[in-house]
């Protein structure tokens, strides 16, 4: 063993993680960034800022700690409803997260994908998009997926669609389609399902976020906001998910 993996190993000793079960895909509800900034006496879009910041840190720290798939809920179909301000602010924000993203996270390996509706946004982030994807395209550490302008519903709905499509061209029958099919159709065709879903703030709900894919996902809930979640919250859940008895409906 290198300097190096007894450094890493002992490191996972001492945070009591089993490094023999660390979640595969691990996806984030990161909420709770108006909330922090208002406590603060602070404008909201000081704290989506500052929740930007924190998903850097973490995931670099996913990738240290061996999660391969990291699905990041950035913006849903449900927060355009938000004053326009706040959405602007929001877009800009990750304009630039987007633009930074492969030289912030150089070194690091990870492969950047973006999975939501696209048409809506504007074409200066459809083309960071492109940008960040096929720069980021062979790297083979962790895959960060932004869940961007994302809702679950209507990835079922675009899913049904396209089937229907196949099914009026004649590519195949009714009977024939089933779990996998579907799931093939989805935004996350080539990654796993989550193995853990966790969600900050207090909030304890999915709210609309990869529903199909969410099925057998571990849940776990933090009252720290997004902000605030740091290396010792994350470890936390994952030692968490670790003592569940995940049974898929067995026994």
């Amino acid at each position: 063993m290198s300097f190096f993996e007894k450094l890493f190993a002992n490191k996972e000793t001492e945070t009591g993680m089993d490094s023999r079960n660390i979640p595969q895909h691990v996806a984030i509800i990161v909420d709770g960034n108006g909330r922090w900034a208002n406590r603060r006496g602070m404008p909201r879009n000081y704290g989506h800022r500052e929740g930007s910041k924190n998903l850097k840190k973490i995931v670099k720290i996913c990738s240290e700690i061996g999660v391969r798939y990291l699905t990041v809920y950035a913006f849903s179909t449900e927060n355009w409803k938000r004053p326009k301000t706040e959405v602007d602010a929001l877009m800009a924000l990750l304009l630039e997260y987007l633009k930074n993203a492969d030289v912030e996270l150089e070194g690091e390996n990870i492969k950047i994908r973006v999975i939501g509706e696209k048409k809506e946004l504007s074409e200066e982030i459809k083309k960071e998009i492109h940008k960040v994807e096929e720069s980021t395209k062979n790297n083979s550490g962790l895959t960060l997926t932004i869940a961007l302008n994302y809702g679950g519903r209507d990835e079922i709905v675009s899913a049904v669609r396209a089937i229907g499509r196949e099914i009026k061209k004649g590519v195949i029958n009714p009977e024939d389609i089933d779990e996998k099919y579907i799931s093939q159709r989805l935004y996350t065709a080539d990654i796993p399902d989550p193995d853990l879903i966790i969600r900050t703030s207090g909030e304890k709900r999915i709210s609309n976020f990869l529903l199909w894919q969410s099925a057998y996902s571990e849940l776990w809930y933090s009252d720290v906001l997004w902000p605030d979640f740091r290396r010792e919250h994350l470890i936390q859940a994952i030692r968490d998910y670790q003592k569940r008895n995940r049974r898929y409906g067995g026994i």
